[in-house]
């Protein structure tokens, strides 16, 4: 393995988990903010961002693209209710484990959803887990607290990458 600081390092993030995780807490992410927070703190080199498409969402997604991120979209259904679905969890364990697998030394994975837990569980044997960045520590599945050494959570980083209004 290469030296800690040159480590290609990549972050595979859950939209729609890391968004509510937030929203439950009572504040806004900054997407922006948080592509500088990867960065400098965890200097991971891309950050795939796994999120439904919805056509009038045109605008948020060049926002996300200029912030940084790599859009990786899944196509969206409507619910019984009317509202959009685009569970983006196998296009998510696809990337980490297949075909970004070879370009990256390490893997951040941003969720709390417990559906990772077999690619957690297969990353950390490889030894290319980085992190497991989870959203709110009072929400998440406890499928994953073998894996604790590697958890971290946004919960007090409201100051940092909250949206300012």
């Amino acid at each position: 393995m290469k030296a800690t600081k040159n480590l290609t390092i990549y972050a595979f993030i859950d939209s729609q988990n890391l968004n509510l995780g937030i929203r439950s807490q009572g504040w806004r992410l900054d997407f922006a903010k948080f592509r500088i927070y990867l960065k400098e703190k965890y200097k991971v080199h891309k950050a795939f961002l796994f999120i439904g498409y919805i056509e009038s969402n045109r605008k948020l997604y060049r926002f996300l693209e200029k912030a940084g991120y790599e859009l990786i979209f899944k196509p969206t259904v409507r619910d019984n209710e009317g509202k959009s679905k685009g569970n983006v969890d196998a296009e998510l364990v696809l990337y980490a484990a297949k075909i970004e697998y070879d370009n990256y030394d390490k893997a951040i994975i941003v969720s709390g959803d417990g559906d990772f837990y077999c690619l957690i569980k297969f990353l950390h044997e490889h030894d290319k887990l980085q992190n497991v960045i989870i959203p709110n520590y009072k929400r998440y599945s406890k499928l994953l607290i073998p894996f604790r050494k590697y958890l971290r959570f946004t919960n007090d980083l409201k100051n940092k990458l909250g949206m300012r209004h």
